[in-house]
């Protein structure tokens, strides 16, 4: 089984659009892995977009530049079989089908 197997990113960014049609909300895939700056993540997040990251290390020590800035502003971020899910206020992690 793959880590996206009943993933459905489009699905979810198409509700989100719909949710508030003309916020510019996107899904942004990335790596986590110190060679983009935390600012970078940070700014992303501020605008809006959900990021999925890849985490490649030792995932306390690369959120560390953003994490609290994410979660102080009324963010979430969750890690989740090696990705690091951040959402922008608003935008809640619904972890029910987790079990």
């Amino acid at each position: 089984m793959t880590d996206f197997e009943g993933l459905d990113l489009q699905a979810v960014e198409d509700q989100m659009n719909d949710d508030d049609p003309g916020t510019g909300s996107r899904i942004v895939l990335g790596v986590l892995d110190g060679e983009t700056g935390p600012d970078e993540w940070l700014e992303t997040v501020q605008s809006g977009a959900v990021l999925v990251l890849n985490v490649e290390g030792d995932l306390n020590e690369l959120a560390a530049g953003f994490a609290r800035d994410i979660k102080e502003s009324g963010g979430e971020l969750m890690h989740f079989r090696g990705f690091l899910i951040v959402t922008p206020p608003g935008i809640e992690i619904d972890t029910n089908r987790l079990g």
